[in-house]
């Protein structure tokens, strides 16, 4: 099997994922996924599209991120991973499409307006 290469965004993170035939083994930005992520639920995250595919051990999957927070960081890689495993196998796509996986999450910050404090917060109005 050939090195399949997939991206995927959240917020401002983008994470490039690398997946390879292999024992299981995940690193992020040259670090073990444990060591990256140290917290449960972001762990969580990343396995989620393994996991429902049964592919968990099948993959040496090796992953660059950069941008946003942990948990951007986090949703990224598991769109990317997710797509990927759609790319290994036609029939994952009808696992990980009714659990939102292969949704590409819209939402960004909303800009900072001029005259005001923040994107919808205003300076305190003062009558007299």
């Amino acid at each position: 099997m050939e090195v399949i290469h997939k991206i995927g965004r959240r917020k401002t993170a983008v994470a490039r994922v690398y997946v390879a035939s292999g024992k299981g083994n995940i690193t992020i930005n040259k670090k073990d996924m444990a060591a990256y992520f140290p917290t449960a639920p972001l762990q969580y995250k990343v396995n989620q599209p393994l996991t429902m595919t049964n592919n968990e051990g099948n993959f040496d999957i090796t992953v660059n991120v950069y941008g946003g927070g942990a948990t951007g960081q986090a949703e990224a890689i598991r769109l990317a991973l997710s797509r990927a495993m759609c790319e290994v196998d036609a029939e994952n796509r009808s696992i990980l499409k009714p659990e939102g996986l292969l949704t590409r999450d819209p939402r960004m910050v909303e800009r900072k307006k001029f005259g005001q404090k923040k994107a919808r917060k205003k300076y305190q109005f003062s009558k007299r």
